[in-house]
């Protein structure tokens, strides 16, 4: 207990991480691309169309076969980059259709939300503008 009676709570390495200042954790990404700068800006152009492409099939889904393909898609990709808030909804809506829940046209809404957000922030990291 701390101080005062209040049981202190400890935070998740998801938890963290979904709260980092930036849409790609820099870091991550610094890492994966063995801190190759002119890597790292080719990996996100890719990434960005891969998640518009992804995003886009998504939109257009019909079965559960090709919805569970795409979000799975959709959160390797992000996890690659370190896009942690893409990663993580795209897992949540994952187990949630495995669990016998619809996915609803709300929360595809709220992925493009998260997505539309990294694909900015991809576009400052390409442009070479400060971030």
């Amino acid at each position: 207990m701390a101080p005062g009676g209040t049981a202190l709570h400890a935070e998740s390495p998801s938890d963290i991480r979904t709260r980092t200042m930036r849409p790609v954790d820099l870091v991550h990404l610094a890492k994966q691309c063995l801190g190759d700068e002119g890597l790292e800006l080719e990996v996100l152009r890719l990434f960005d169309t891969t998640l518009r492409d992804y995003y886009a099939r998504l939109k257009l889904a019909a079965g559960f076969d090709d919805l569970a393909l795409v979000l799975h898609s959709i959160k390797g990709a992000a996890g690659g980059v370190g896009a942690w808030a893409v990663a993580d909804m795209a897992k949540a809506m994952e187990h949630e259709i495995r669990n016998g829940r619809p996915l609803t046209q709300e929360r595809i809404d709220d992925l493009g939300l998260v997505v539309e957000d990294v694909r900015e922030f991809i576009g400052r990291m390409v442009a070479n503008e400060a971030v």
